[in-house]
C-alpha cells in the first residue's frame, strides 16, 4: 500500500473530491482525518472508513479560521503521532462578474480557498518539518490557470492556490516536505450542481455542458483522487511545485 502508516488530512473531506481522497488515502493504509465544516458529514465518512477496517477521526473546522486549523493539527498529531500528508481540498465557489460580487462574497472565497490552505501550511508544515518531511497537496482548479467567465473571485483564488504552491514548495522543499497542486476540470460532484444553481440553470444541461471536452467527458471524483495518491505517496519523490492538470484535455 502506498500510503501504509502515514497519517493524513483532508480538509473538505466530506463530499466529491474530499470524500474519494479520504477513502483512497485510508484504502493505500493511511490513518486519516476527515475535516470538514459539516460534522455529521465529516462523521459519515470516517465511519466509511472504519466500516472497511481503516482508521479515521472526524473533525468539525472553518479552515479559514486559524483556531480551527491549529486544533485540527493538534488532535490529528494527539491520534496519530504526527502528519505525513495534507490535501487541502475545502473550497468555495460563486459563480458572478466583478459587478455582481459583493465585498463580503469576495473575503468569504479568499478565506476559504486561499487564507485556509496558508493556514494549515503555517500550522503543519513544523510538524512535518520535525518528523523529516512529508508531502502537501492543493486544489487549484483549471480555471487557476486559465480563467473562466462568470467566476472573478473562484478564479483570482484559485490563481493565488497555484502560485502559493510554488513558493511554499520552494521554502519548503529542504525540510523535505513537497508542496504540489492538483487541478481538475468539471468533475461529477455536488459542487458543480450548485454551480448550476447559481446560474440558474438545469443541472442536466449545465452537466452536458462540462462535459464537453476532449474526453467528452466529466471528470469522477475518484479520478481526481487517484491522482491526489499519486501525488501524496512515495511515488512522485521528484515532483514538487508543480500544477498537475487533471481535466479531460479541457486546457489543452
Amino acid at each position: 500500500m502506498r500510503l501504509a502508516d502515514k497519517s493524513a488530512i483532508v480538509t473538505g473531506g466530506a463530499g466529491g473530491i474530499g470524500r474519494a481522497t479520504s477513502l483512497a488515502f485510508a484504502a493505500e493504509g493511511a490513518r486519516v482525518a476527515v475535516v470538514d465544516v459539516a460534522p455529521g458529514a465529516a462523521e459519515g465518512v470516517a465511519d466509511e472508513i472504519r466500516a472497511a477496517g481503516g482508521t479515521a477521526i472526524a473533525l468539525t473546522a472553518d479552515v479559514s479560521n486559524e483556531a480551527d486549523i491549529e486544533r485540527v493539527v493538534a488532535d490529528t498529531v494527539a491520534a496519530f503521532g504526527g502528519v505525513d500528508v495534507v490535501f487541502n481540498n475545502a473550497g468555495i465557489i460563486r459563480r458572478t462578474t466583478a459587478v455582481e460580487t459583493t465585498a463580503e462574497e469576495w473575503d468569504r472565497v479568499f478565506g476559504v480557498n486561499v487564507k485556509g490552505i496558508f493556514l494549515m501550511c503555517k500550522h503543519v508544515v513544523p510538524v512535518m518539518a520535525a518528523n523529516g518531511g512529508g508531502s502537501i497537496v492543493n486544489t487549484g482548479s483549471g480555471w487557476g490557470l486559465k480563467g473562466g467567465g462568470q467566476a472573478i473571485s473562484y478564479c483570482a483564488s484559485k490563481g493565488a492556490v497555484v502560485n502559493m504552491t510554488r513558493a511554499l514548495a520552494i521554502d519548503h522543499g529542504p525540510q523535505g516536505i513537497r508542496v504540489n497542486s492538483v487541478n481538475p476540470g468539471d468533475v461529477n460532484t455536488g459542487m458543480l450542481r450548485d454551480e448550476a444553481r447559481q446560474l440558474g440553470q438545469e443541472a442536466g444541461s449545465f452537466l452536458a455542458e462540462a462535459a464537453d471536452r476532449p474526453l467528452q467527458r466529466m471528470g469522477e471524483p475518484g479520478e481526481i483522487a487517484a491522482a491526489v495518491v499519486w501525488l501524496a505517496s512515495d511515488e512522485s519523490s521528484y515532483v514538487t511545485g508543480s500544477a498537475l492538470v487533471v481535466d479531460g484535455g479541457g486546457i489543452a
